[in-house]
């Protein structure tokens, strides 16, 4: 015979769980919000011309051009796809400075950077620099949620206009559609 108890305790942790706001489908929250100035910050450049030198600022590189940064904790076909798009999207806006690259979150770069020289050799990344940044917490000021595996911010004129946050097997092709085409929209607003 089952005792009551076990069987209470097995619905409540089932409840529990479909009743946690990370499991219940809640949009993953992380990173600066529209409107917000994204702050400088160094990372280690795996691929791309700053290779090699010291840790690169790519915020200062973009002065009020329109931006998009791509903050990643793994390495992953989802985001081989996003990326392929935003280097395709660079490579057609270079008239307008259009800047991109993406910061790869990990705790041992020297370990880290063969495997992103190796993903961006598989997937042809060209336009889009790929650096890593030696805490998996990201730079304090992003506010960065530990639970997003991936957050991409679209900004211009040093205000973020666009912010996409994701867990681990959110980015879809249809998200990864919504944040493509954002882009041009960020472009315009770049304009004015």
């Amino acid at each position: 015979m089952r005792r009551p108890t076990a069987l209470f305790t097995g619905l409540a942790l089932a409840a529990a769980f479909l009743w946690n706001p990370a499991f219940a489908g809640d949009p993953c929250v992380s990173g600066l919000k529209p409107g917000a100035k994204p702050g400088p910050y160094s990372a280690i450049v795996a691929v791309g011309k700053e290779r090699g030198e010291a840790p690169h600022c790519f915020i200062c590189d973009t002065a009020e051009h329109p931006a998009v940064i791509v903050f990643a904790r793994h390495l992953d076909d989802p985001l081989a796809k996003l990326v392929a798009g935003i280097d395709k999207v660079v490579a057609e806006n270079k008239k307008a400075e259009l800047h991109g690259w993406v910061t790869f979150l990990n705790d041992d770069q020297s370990a880290f950077d063969p495997l992103v020289v190796d993903w961006a050799k598989k997937h042809a990344i060209r336009n889009v620099p790929l650096a890593v940044f030696e805490d998996v917490a990201g730079p304090p000021t992003y506010k960065l949620n530990r639970d997003a595996d991936l957050t991409v911010l679209l900004f211009t004129k040093h205000k973020v206009v666009n912010n996409f946050a994701f867990r681990s097997g959110e980015l879809t092709d249809e998200r990864i559609a919504e944040i493509l085409k954002a882009i041009p929209a960020l472009l315009e607003g770049d304009k004015k």
